[in-house]
């Protein structure tokens, strides 16, 4: 884990024990709206709306133009404990899942997957050691697209 990484745990953890404990308080859920406060496809309804986006959108962008690329992703992303815990649980019970292949006697170190990949990742050298299981990769394919020789393509395989 790199640093700055724990942070979404922080926020992570919290806010879905909240969650877990306001649908146990309440026994469950009696109805979902999918979309509240959504009118004309945006849920700016009012004025209080309008500042909470505003304010999630900064959350999104301030962090990249002060830590860089994807700072948001690497760093504050709630959703990525959620990829990053069912990646594990179905590595752990080696459920067939969209995986990366390396091919590393085919790679010649042009680094196109690691200049292509969004989140920052040494792809190259996870390709070099066959290695190409990454819990921050989100498989977006960048750097498969990037490898000029297909040492890097999609599998679907299990875990392990």
């Amino acid at each position: 884990m790199k640093r700055g990484d724990y942070i979404k745990w922080i926020i992570w953890i919290p806010w879905i024990s909240a969650i877990a404990i306001l649908a146990i308080r309440n026994r469950g859920y009696k109805e979902v709206d999918l979309f509240y406060q959504t009118t004309s496809g945006l849920s700016i309804g009012n004025v209080y709306a309008l500042i909470v986006y505003l304010v999630v959108l900064a959350l999104i962008v301030i962090p990249g133009f002060l830590v860089g690329k994807r700072s948001f992703c690497h760093h504050l992303c709630w959703m990525a404990p959620f990829m990053i815990v069912s990646r594990k649980i179905a590595n752990a019970f080696k459920c067939p899942s969209l995986r990366l292949a390396a091919k590393p006697e085919v790679c010649i170190h042009c680094r196109g997957c690691t200049e292509n990949c969004p989140m920052s990742l040494p792809v190259e050298s996870m390709v070099e050691q066959q290695q190409t299981e990454s819990a921050e990769c989100i498989l977006c394919g960048s750097c498969v697209d990037g490898c000029k020789r297909g040492a890097i393509s999609y599998i679907f395989g299990r875990g392990t």
